[in-house]
Parts: structure tokens; C-alpha cells; sequence
């Protein structure tokens, strides 16, 4: 919209604050978060350079919170799950969730109802460079993952469909606030042939175990042995 008076921009200010839960020591990065180049009196009073920042800070956060919670995946499973939830679509619509057009400094033939989503999602970016400018890193990080956590654990179980030692990790912390410990109980074959049988603990719980012709498939099966047998099911997999 655009802002005809101080009391105005003031005003946006405050209430932009609520919907962020975050109270700024200098709200005048707030305000420059929130001024798209077309309402900026100059290039530099605009948030394109707070739009730079905050894509990067967004990046690294999303990135070390994915490679903690999600030990069992691949760089390619990271990566497609990460592309996702920092694209310009997320940004775009957590932008709408958090109601941040209502409160951008715009220049005239731009209005709220009619902007295109490039523009609030490079302000979605903006205004987390501004939290981290001025709370620092811990403040912004806790913010970003309380806005995309929600996000994260979506796009994952999409994601995760046959990554079941994934899926088990994040449901045994969620219900029984631990993490699965995978057992070789046994192995056969030869050395350059080997198979290996693997049962899954959590906690007191042991789950029907499961053969695979390497390791890493041995666990994917007790994996889902385990996920069959926590939802009342038989085990896909037998002795």
C-alpha cells in the first residue's frame, strides 16, 4: 500500500511487529525491510540488499536444520527437500500467511491485491535479514524455523516415501523420545556377497528383523518392519 503519513507507516509498523512476534530494537529495519523499489526514494533506502542477506541466512539455517533432523538422508535427498522449502513459492505464500503485504511501502500502480509473487517473497527474505540484523543469528534462526518448520516436516513426508529409516526417526523422537538403534544380529554369504540381518531397538522395543544383501538395505527393511508393527500391522518383511 502506500503510506500517505507517518502516523500511517507507524502504525503498519507496530502491527506488522504483532504478526512477526518479534519487537524490533530499530524498527527503521523493519521499515526498509518492508520498502519494495518502487516506494524508495533511493536503490540503497530499498530492501533488495536486505533481500541478499536474508536468502543466504534462510539457505544455511534450512540446510543445518535438515542435515540434524534427518541423519539417514543423502546430500541429493537434502538438496531436493531444501530447494523446496526456500523456493520463492514457500516464501511467497508464508509471506501471505504472515499477512506481509498488507504492510509493504509500495509506488504507485502497485497494490497488495495485484503484486507479483516475486515481490513477497524477496520480503520474506528482507524481513529476515532485518530480525538477524537486528536480534543476531539465534533470535533469526529461532523465527525461520518457527515460520518453515511447519514446511520442513510437510515437504519431508512427501519426500520420504521410501526412506524409511527416516520416517521412523522422526516418529520414534515425536512418540517415544528416542532415536532407533540398528543391530546386525547376523550375517551370511561371502565376503563379496554378504547379507545381513538387522532388527531395530527403540528403547525397550525390539522389531521383527529384516535381511538385505548390504547393510544399508538390511536397515530400510527393519525400518519398515518396525513402522508396520507401531501402526498395529504385520511386518512386509520376515525371518
Amino acid at each position: 500500500m502506500e503510506i500517505h503519513s507517518k502516523e500511517q507507516l507507524d502504525s503498519n509498523l507496530n502491527q506488522c511487529q504483532l504478526r512477526l512476534r518479534y519487537f524490533f530494537h530499530n524498527v527503521s529495519l523493519l521499515r526498509t525491510a518492508l520498502t519494495h523499489s518502487s516506494g524508495a526514494d533511493t536503490p540503497l533506502m530499498s530492501n533488495e540488499r536486505m533481500e541478499f542477506l536474508g536468502d543466504a541466512i534462510l539457505g544455511y539455517t534450512i540446510c543445518e536444520k535438515l542435515f540434524e533432523q534427518f541423519p539417514d538422508l543423502q546430500e541429493g535427498e537434502l538438496t531436493k527437500i531444501k530447494s523446496e522449502v526456500v523456493s520463492r513459492a514457500t516464501c511467497n505464500e508464508l509471506g501471505k500467511e504472515l499477512g506481509l503485504d498488507e504492510f509493504l511501502v509500495l509506488g504507485r500502480g502497485l497494490t497488495p491485491k495485484r503484486l507479483p509473487n516475486s515481490i513477497l517473497a524477496n520480503t520474506m527474505e528482507a524481513v529476515i535479514a532485518a530480525i538477524y540484523l537486528d536480534g543476531g543469528m539465534t533470535v533469526v534462526q529461532k523465527f525461520i524455523l518457527q515460520v518453515f518448520g511447519p514446511v520442513i516436516n510437510k515437504v519431508s513426508q512427501n519426500t520420504d516415501g521410501n526412506n524409511f529409516k527416516s520416517v521412523l526417526q522422526q516418529i520414534s523422537q515425536r512418540e517415544l523420545h528416542a532415536s532407533p538403534e540398528y543391530v546386525v544380529i547376523t550375517t551370511s554369504g561371502p565376503d563379496h556377497g554378504r547379507c545381513f540381518k538387522v532388527l531395530v531397538k527403540i528403547k525397550q522395543h525390539k522389531f521383527a528383523p529384516a535381511w538385505g544383501n548390504t547393510k544399508k538395505e538390511a536397515e530400510q527393511r527393519a525400518a519398515e518392519n518396525a513402522l508396520a508393527m507401531l501402526a498395529g500391522n504385520t511386518p512386509p518383511y520376515g525371518e
